[in-house]
Formats: C-alpha cells, sequence, structure tokens
C-alpha cells in the first residue's frame, strides 16, 4: 500500500510515545481511562492482553485509522505488582524486588478500524534487581517516579539503576515491546521505513539479543 495509515496511539506515557516515535511512523496520541483491575484468578498473560484490547477499543477513531494500546505489569512469583497506591506501597514493593528476578509481561493490541482486524501480541521478559540499599529506595521513592510506575520503577531511570542485568526486550520493560509492534505492523501491510532494532538500541544504548528472534516469530 502506497499510503499508510494513521496510528492513534492510546496510551499518555511519554515512554510509549517516545518508543513508537523510532518506528518513524505518523501518529496521534489518544487515551481514555479504563478499569484496570485484575479478575479472579486472572493469569497475568491474559490481565495484559486484556486491558491492551479494552484500551484499543475504548478509543473513537475514523474508518481509515489503525490503534495502537498496551498493559504493562510487573509480575513477581504469582503476584501481580500493579501501580503503588501512596510511598509507603512503593517502598514495600521495591524492598520485595530487589536481589532476585521477576518478570515484566506487556501485552500489545493493533485494531484495524475499517474491518476490525485485531491482533494482540505479548512479551514476557525476566528482570534481574540488583541489591539496592534501603537509602536508595527512599531516595528515589522521593522523587515521586515511582508512583505511575507498575511495581514502583522504571528500568531507565538515571540515577536509580534499578537493573543489575538485562537479556531481554529493554522497550518492552519500558512498555512497549517496539519489535513486536513492528510485526504486528507488518500483518497490516503497514512497514516503516525505519531500521527500528537500531533506533531502539542507539535510543536505549542497549545491545539487544533477541530482536531478530522476535521478528523472526521465534518469541
Amino acid at each position: 500500500m502506497n499510503e499508510k495509515p494513521t496510528l492513534i496511539l492510546a496510551s499518555n506515557s511519554p515512554r510509549r510515545r517516545q518508543l513508537l516515535a523510532l518506528t518513524g511512523l505518523s501518529f496521534v496520541v489518544s487515551a481514555s481511562d479504563v478499569d484496570e483491575s485484575t479478575r479472579s484468578n486472572e493469569s497475568p498473560a491474559n490481565y495484559v492482553l486484556r486491558l491492551a484490547e479494552t484500551k484499543a477499543r475504548a478509543i473513537h477513531a475514523d474508518a481509515d485509522q489503525i490503534i495502537l494500546a498496551a498493559d504493562t505489569t510487573v509480575v513477581d512469583g504469582s503476584d501481580i505488582l500493579g501501580k503503588p497506591q501512596d510511598a509507603g506501597e512503593a517502598v514495600a514493593m521495591l524492598r520485595r524486588l530487589r536481589g532476585h528476578t521477576h518478570q515484566v509481561y506487556t501485552g500489545v493490541a493493533l485494531l484495524r478500524v475499517r474491518d476490525g482486524l485485531l491482533l494482540k501480541d505479548l512479551c514476557v521478559t525476566d528482570v534481574p534487581m540488583r541489591d539496592y540499599s534501603d537509602e536508595e529506595i527512599c531516595a528515589y521513592v522521593g522523587t515521586g517516579d515511582p508512583l505511575d510506575k507498575a511495581g514502583a520503577y522504571a528500568i531507565q531511570h538515571p540515577n536509580f539503576h534499578p537493573v543489575a542485568s538485562m537479556d531481554g526486550c529493554f522497550a518492552s520493560v519500558m512498555g512497549l515491546p517496539v519489535c513486536h509492534v513492528l510485526r504486528m505492523l507488518r500483518k497490516m501491510d503497514v512497514i516503516p521505513n525505519a531500521d527500528v532494532p537500531a533506533n531502539c538500541q542507539s535510543l536505549l544504548e542497549y545491545e539487544c539479543p533477541v530482536y531478530e528472534s522476535i521478528l523472526n516469530g521465534e518469541m
């Protein structure tokens, strides 16, 4: 197709805006509030995929538009850790996560309005946290940054640096696995001209070991 449809990003997250811009595609932002409560016995995968679809379907769009939505959550053991309600809960979450590996689940939904085609994808990333101190936790929580983050942290925070090392999708932990988005867009015949993996690695200063496997549909 010669003309790319207009993308709508169903999120107010500056991190998702920054990551989607790596595709070089034009997009607009339109987000609506949805109930993010978990359901009884709902798995983390089903939870983030349901919310991504719900966010996409909540947006009013024209027939020639495609809506992109995502949801990210932190999972420790069998528990889903959402956004902390206050500073005390943020401290408790960060103490719980330090020194061991948890998982970040990001569900992505792409909805083509014209014919109702809905694609969904899931990225699960192991995140090993370093053994940061209580003093570091308090200083970080004092910035206010953890209060709108699932699990009470941002992997890319320039001062806190909560993660010991990574060998998965860094962008997914930030909120948008751009290579998963890229392969979904391709299925809707939307082909970005940009070198998305190279742009992502340059922005994040991270040598990604998994992007080829993702783009090849192997994970």
